[in-house]
């Protein structure tokens, strides 16, 4: 894996159109993988989710670029913290967070998915998140070996079926 120089900090909002750009080219290479599971969000949609994440004070959520040398923003990771089980049922609560991360294809290979995951489980940590966990297309080869590569584990199985349309009310 060659190395580039770049910078991984929180996301400003000078970055939303490479924050816009970066998911809707996600998208496209997830409608490669499986068109009846993922689509390509209208961007004013994805223009008011960054924007929104990004004016949260709060700071809930985390989005971090990588930026190349040259200012680019070459990839980013969302990290998204999950709310505990109610009480009722049986898992027991632990502080996780989800994470997304997205590199340019041009950028592969140069070690910018590690920096923003080294990134995102530095801003974990620090606000007591103990678990991380990746929601990978079990076609995503290269995302699935990318996240093993950095210690996730298979972590149960996620089993779904359609539910036959009844007809309406009479």
């Amino acid at each position: 894996m060659r190395k580039v120089g770049l910078t991984v900090r929180p996301a400003g909002v000078a970055d939303l159109p490479s924050l816009v750009d970066l998911r809707l080219a996600n998208a496209e290479a997830h409608i490669a993988l499986d068109p009846g599971t993922y689509r390509v969000p209208r961007r004013e949609a994805v223009v008011r989710h960054f924007t929104a994440v990004l004016a949260d004070e709060v700071g809930r959520d985390a989005v971090l670029v990588a930026e190349a040398h040259d200012g680019r923003v070459i990839g980013m990771i969302e990290v998204l913290p999950q709310s505990d089980p109610p009480e009722h049922q049986i898992l027991r609560p632990e502080p996780s967070a989800q994470v997304h991360t997205v590199v340019l294809p041009d950028a592969r290979g140069l070690g910018v998915g590690s920096a923003l995951l080294a990134a995102a489980q530095r801003w974990a940590s620090d606000r007591g998140i103990t678990y991380l966990s990746a929601g990978i297309h079990h076609r995503n080869v290269d995302a699935v070996r990318f996240y093993r590569r950095h210690g996730y584990t298979d972590a149960g199985l996620s089993l779904g079926r359609r539910v036959d349309q009844v007809g309406g009310a009479d």
